[in-house]
């Protein structure tokens, strides 16, 4: 075995150090990881049924037509105090651009069936910050008005 000097002990300990340091940083996901499952966890306990992705965006998918969906969102929009800034047809459906005075938001109505219909929302604030329970209450009161749940 080879004899450990006092250099190649200190160059081994700073090897250790910097081991610990990069492992802490992925790590670091795994909270991301742990509280976005938490948040799904809760939203299935409590009966909500919207989906989340870990960026924030807010998933739900209706037993009702792309129209019925559409007009209970614009009532949702209304009745919330958010301002319809544009509506545009898609491929699969309609997109909807929405602001409020610090918030801009974009939901996606795609036709999965003549019946079902699948709701995606995202409320923006700022470049990186993505407002999930905003997301979330467009969608439940697009639910409540839809009659469901």
């Amino acid at each position: 075995m080879p004899m450990v000097t006092g250099h190649m002990a200190h160059k081994r300990a700073r090897l250790h150090l910097l081991l610990a340091v990069c492992s802490f940083l992925f790590l670091n996901g795994c909270a991301a990881v742990g509280m976005t499952l938490f948040g799904v966890g809760a939203g299935v306990a409590t009966g909500t049924s919207v989906s989340y992705t870990l960026d924030g965006i807010a998933y739900r998918t209706f037993t009702a037509s792309l129209p019925q969906v559409e007009g209970a969102t614009r009532t949702a929009l209304s009745r919330m105090g958010i301002r319809i800034e544009a509506i545009a047809k898609t491929e699969q459906g309609k997109a909807l651009k929405a602001t409020t005075s610090d918030r801009e938001i974009e939901i996606e109505l795609e036709r999965v069936s003549s019946k079902t219909t699948r709701m995606r929302t995202v409320a923006k604030q700022g470049i990186f910050f993505k407002d999930r329970a905003t997301a979330t209450e467009i969608i439940m009161q697009t639910e409540k008005i839809l009659g469901i749940g």
